[in-house]
């Protein structure tokens, strides 16, 4: 990889003596995506004994297991909207406290009808989870710190899936699948209360020494306060932009496999390797386990020390993009072995390429966003990206309720896998801010 590149290279603000409470913030950032994923996975967990109560198709599951994707992704571009103009703070402190009351009313769900419409809520309540935290990041770490800051909150998605699927099959083992979804809303609750208390944006946060502000800001943190040209406008002008639509189909495509594993993983085990669910757990938890090393360490730790070494922004932050989401087509290999133990190899493989490029995907936004944009770009990519969310688990609940396989559904995902490459290396371009509109065409955007 050269050092070279047509931009000159920028100064970095050296951290050494510099306080650390970003780090902090980005900790508790992490730890609320993490319960918040302990929210959604509990359902693929209790998947079998839901559909043995209620008496549901492979069709039907894979409409539950959808139900939450719905309402999250349709609200992603208001929601972003919203953050941008009232801010991480209040929007956030909402929205976990909404989540943990409607993650325990899945637990009193009578049916089909009750816990689809219980999961819709609980897409509603989580839907400012990552675009809050991305705006936040934006917030508070300079650009050279921005990869292993979003690696934080990125890879706790990943690492939910280590220790919260154990733990729900624990709970619904012994104590039935209703029990999963009380200990998540204690867990959501608890969640709540620690964000009301710690959480402040770096201008309003008592605690935050001025050499710290000072070191963020020098690094390029994203300006805090709303576009002074209207929500509106400024997603109008956004939705015009090459490199907003380049990160968006990559983004998607990258979901499309991570949503098939959140939701399906558990139950290709049980179905197709013919494990109990407690086992299933814990071959589960192997993929993720890996997924979240490759995300800190690949996608947050390694891009910033390249960074920081003078490797062009852009170019180290892309190879990680691209190679990542390559690395994902191994997918493919699933399919053709029967021992659970390559089928787990060959999904490793695919779930850490995935998870190494998802942290720079998250990134991004805060990375090209004009003044009072990166919420805003960011719930665009979120929408697309959690579309696949609907898409893959009904996909694939018709493709093995017709072929009583994974095979076809494994495939599927690599193909739009190639889609997202293709898009990410042709559509997004350099990854520099995009210029603050005029105001004549924010006027004509209005």
């Amino acid at each position: 990889m050269s050092q070279a590149s047509a931009h000159p290279p920028r100064a970095i603000p050296q951290s050494a003596g510099i306080p650390r409470l970003r780090w902090g913030i980005g900790v508790l950032l992490g730890i609320g995506i993490l319960i918040n994923y302990f929210d959604r996975v509990s359902l693929s967990v209790a998947a079998p004994q839901v559909q043995s109560e209620f008496a549901l198709t492979p069709v039907h599951l894979g409409w539950l297991l959808s139900g939450f994707f719905w309402s999250y992704a349709l609200l992603q571009i208001p929601v972003g909207m919203i953050l941008d103009r009232y801010g991480v703070t209040a929007v956030n402190r909402a929205s976990t406290f909404l989540w943990s009351l409607t993650c325990a009313a899945t637990a009193f769900a009578s049916g089909f009808g009750t816990v689809f419409a219980a999961r819709i809520g609980l897409g509603v309540a989580e839907a400012p989870g990552f675009p809050a935290s991305s705006k936040a990041t934006g917030y508070w770490f300079p650009r050279q710190e921005r990869a292993l800051a979003t690696a934080i909150f990125d890879a706790a998605a990943k690492f939910s899936n280590v220790i919260g699927v154990p733990l729900v099959a624990l709970v619904v083992v012994n104590f039935g699948w209703r029990w999963g979804f009380g200990v998540t809303a204690v867990l959501s609750f608890l969640y709540f209360v620690a964000f009301y208390i710690f959480y402040r944006d770096p201008s309003a946060h008592p605690k935050l020494a001025a050499e710290e502000r000072d070191y963020i800001r020098a690094g390029g943190a994203t300006p805090e306060g709303p576009s002074g040209s209207g929500e509106f406008a400024m997603l109008g002008y956004l939705l015009r932009n090459r490199k907003v639509w380049g990160l968006t189909i990559g983004f998607a495509a990258y979901g499309y496999s991570f949503y098939l594993f959140l939701t399906w993983l558990p139950d290709y085990l049980v179905r197709t390797m013919h494990m109990d669910i407690l086992k299933s757990a814990e071959f589960t938890a192997i993929p993720w386990g890996f997924a979240t090393i490759a995300d800190l360490a690949v996608g947050g730790w390694l891009i910033d020390h390249l960074v920081k070494r003078g490797y062009d922004d852009t170019l180290v932050r892309k190879s990680v993009l691209v190679g990542g989401m390559v690395l994902g087509l191994a997918v493919i290999g699933a399919p053709f072995t029967t021992d659970p133990r390559w089928a787990v190899v060959w999904i490793s493989i695919a779930l850490s390429g995935l998870a190494a490029a998802a942290p720079v995907g998250w990134s991004i936004p805060s990375l090209i966003a004009p003044r009072g944009g990166t919420a805003s770009i960011g719930g665009v990519m979120n929408f697309f990206n959690n579309l696949m969310g609907v898409v893959a688990p009904i996909v694939t609940g018709y493709i093995v309720a017709a072929t009583d396989s994974f095979s076809a559904a494994f495939i599927a995902a690599a193909i739009v896998l190639v889609i997202g490459i293709l898009s990410y290396v042709f559509v997004l371009g350099r990854l520099d801010p995009i210029p603050e509109p005029a105001t004549s065409s924010l006027r004509g955007a209005a």
